[in-house]
């Protein structure tokens, strides 16, 4: 099958290609401006000067802040952002009543009245912050190191070598002790150990971390059956059923749970729940069925229960041990009346010990779903809407505006990656990055991308050829936003910088031109769905997530995610400065094989189309291969 991917885009704001690859469109953002220069005051206005203070006075807060000052009067609206010094200013506020609103991530809102005076051609004013929650949590993401220590320590549980994983993992928790995934493994090795104390806090901590991962729950609730914990375990087993309803385990073990409280009834219920959802692979749980029916008096079903699982494994490890139970069991039936509960006790046995031990953690190769992870906002800060979307569609359409022809090196990273993200194949590639940004007309956008090498299709790691870097970013463009659904999410921050999280979705009733595939001679487009990190002060676009809304089978499209990262880039000889891709990352699952791509921008170079500017192309770098 020969896959074409495409740089040269039509008359639509749009593509992202992929030579039947994955491609992310990577935005580009926005048009760097000064802050306007501030007119005469007059004379009845005032500065009005705010600093802020983390926990105490004289400790400068640490992270950016989002000031909202209320006019009480006639409730008008103004906003800043702090400083590096911590400061914001509000150059010509009139005399009246206001009240001003802080707010930072990871910090308790505060909120104050104040009056500006006519006499007072200057006020300062000092807020403490007090923490509200821990701001360094991660969302699921890990440093570089911590995940390429994780992929190790991953590789050794496998391997049953239970110490050299430890050795990884312990130096994964130090650099990421927030990180869910990190503290899942280590919760998974101390159980593989047997130190249940230790699993269950690190498990614990996981689960908190990560309220959706069903795995955690489950292993969490197993891990207190075996402490003889009965109450926690019924609450981990029974958070990780609703997250996964349809697998069978987390059912037997609440059922075992049950069984060792007493609670017969409930621990048959939940015991026919694992057998009806798990079938063969749920054989185990008639062994917590047997004994619960045993209990209350059934006998008959009893035996048939443990009959059925001695049929299916004659030659577990168990099995001597249940035939003498079933033998006992047969023993009553005669002088016993049914339902009548059997207070005499069978032979020892533990039907836990007949659920195989957990598996490696399957650590999933790519990152978690934008809709599977919540990131940390502050609370109780309403996100101004309108605003957030209108400035930062204002620095897109500057960007179109502004940019006719850009070039850039670009370091590709190419990697086929294992089930558990461990990479089983490694290039490399340096190509001569060029891409054009127009508006011929209204509402019409020309994006045109190509490697100055003209390249063909062979010339890419595994034959995918990845383009769309120009033109994610214009999601937020205005003839463009209509077409995604939109939500502020609420304050973040990335980097240090308090950011507005904007959630958005491909809409089902209007037509996609954003971002497609193109497999031979034709194009299938396909919807998006992410969220953005929008500065609050200067409404640049941070950082993008994005992934596809559905797979595609009829082109053995399973999943793309992509992770775009902007950052300003000076020409000095035009005397401007564009927020522009510097990182790109694509993890898609195509043809049955999972890759994972990181594209890397600098020298980036401006010029006009028409310009005499030339510039010396680095020649492509040959492939480097590893494993």
């Amino acid at each position: 099958m020969r896959i074409q991917g495409f740089g040269r885009l039509w008359a639509v704001p749009f593509l992202v290609a992929v030579s039947f690859s994955t491609t992310s469109a990577l935005p580009v953002c926005c048009l760097l401006q000064e802050s306007p220069s501030s007119s005469q005051t007059p004379q009845s206005a005032a500065m009005l000067v705010i600093k802020l203070f983390s926990e105490r006075a004289g400790t400068q807060l640490d992270r950016q802040a989002v000031l909202k000052l209320t006019n009480l009067a006639d409730g008008s609206a103004t906003w800043q952002t702090t400083d590096e010094h911590s400061q914001a200013v509000f150059p010509s506020i009139l005399s009246g009543a206001y009240e001003i609103e802080v707010s930072a991530l990871g910090y308790a809102g505060v909120t104050q009245e104040l009056r500006v005076e006519d006499s007072l051609p200057a006020a300062e004013m000092e807020i403490v912050l007090r923490r509200d929650v821990d701001p360094d949590v991660a969302d699921g993401t890990m440093p570089p190191k911590a995940r390429k220590l994780a992929k190790h320590a991953i590789g050794q549980l496998r391997s049953e070598k239970l110490p050299q994983a430890q050795k990884q993992l312990d130096e994964a928790y130090r650099l990421a002790p927030h990180s869910p995934d990190v503290n899942f493994l280590l919760g998974f090795l101390y159980f593989r150990e047997r130190d249940f104390a230790r699993a269950a806090t690190y498990l614990g901590e996981a689960a908190k971390l990560n309220s959706q991962n069903a795995e955690a729950f489950t292993l969490l609730g197993r891990t207190h059956l075996e402490r003889e914990d009965y109450s926690s375990a019924r609450s981990a087993l029974q958070q990780a059923i609703l997250l996964d309803f349809e697998n069978w385990l987390p059912h037997n073990l609440l059922a075992d749970a049950y069984l060792r409280e007493g609670n017969y009834e409930k621990a048959r219920d939940e015991a026919e729940i694992a057998i009806r959802k798990g079938g063969h692979a749920a054989s185990p749980s008639q062994l917590v069925l047997g004994e619960s029916l045993f209990k209350t008096g059934h006998i008959r079903e009893a035996v048939d229960a443990m009959n059925i699982f001695l049929q299916e494994f004659p030659r577990h490890a168990m099995a001597d041990q249940l035939r003498n139970v079933v033998t006992k069991m047969n023993e009553q039936i005669a002088g016993v009346k049914e339902s009548t509960p059997v207070n005499r006790r069978l032979p020892e046995f533990d039907p836990l010990a007949a659920v195989t031990a957990p598996s490696v953690p399957k650590t999933s190769w790519k990152p978690l779903g934008v809709d599977e992870v919540k990131p940390l906002v502050a609370m109780g800060v309403a996100c101004p809407t309108s605003q957030v979307m209108g400035e930062s569609g204002k620095r897109v359409e500057e960007l179109v505006q502004n940019v006719e022809r850009f070039a850039a090196v670009e370091d590709l990273l190419h990697q086929n990656l294992d089930n558990y993200g461990i990479p089983v194949r490694t290039l490399t590639r340096k190509y001569n990055y060029v891409a054009s940004i127009s508006e011929p007309e209204p509402g019409i956008l020309n994006v045109d991308e190509d490697r100055a090498e003209r390249l063909t299709l062979e010339g890419y790691p595994d034959s995918i050829a990845s383009t769309g870097f120009a033109t994610l970013a214009l999601v937020f463009h205005p003839h463009m936003r209509e077409t995604f659904a939109m939500a502020c999410e609420g304050l973040g921050d990335w980097g240090g910088h308090a950011s507005w999280l904007v959630h958005f979705r491909q809409r089902d009733d209007r037509p996609n031109h954003m971002h497609g595939y193109k497999v031979g001679n034709q194009i299938r487009f396909v919807g998006l769905k992410g969220r953005a990190w929008i500065a609050a002060d200067s409404f640049q676009i941070l950082r993008i997530e994005a992934e596809i809304v559905h797979p595609a089978p009829d082109i053995q499209l399973g999943s793309e995610y992509q992770i775009v990262e902007y950052g300003p880039v000076a020409f000095p000889k035009k005397h401007t400065a564009l927020w522009l891709p510097k990182t790109a990352q694509i993890y898609f699952d195509l043809r049955k094989h999972h890759y994972y791509r990181r594209h890397r921008f600098d020298h980036y170079m401006l010029f006009s189309v028409d310009s005499d500017e030339k510039r010396k192309e680095p020649l492509s770098t040959p492939a480097r291969e590893g494993l």
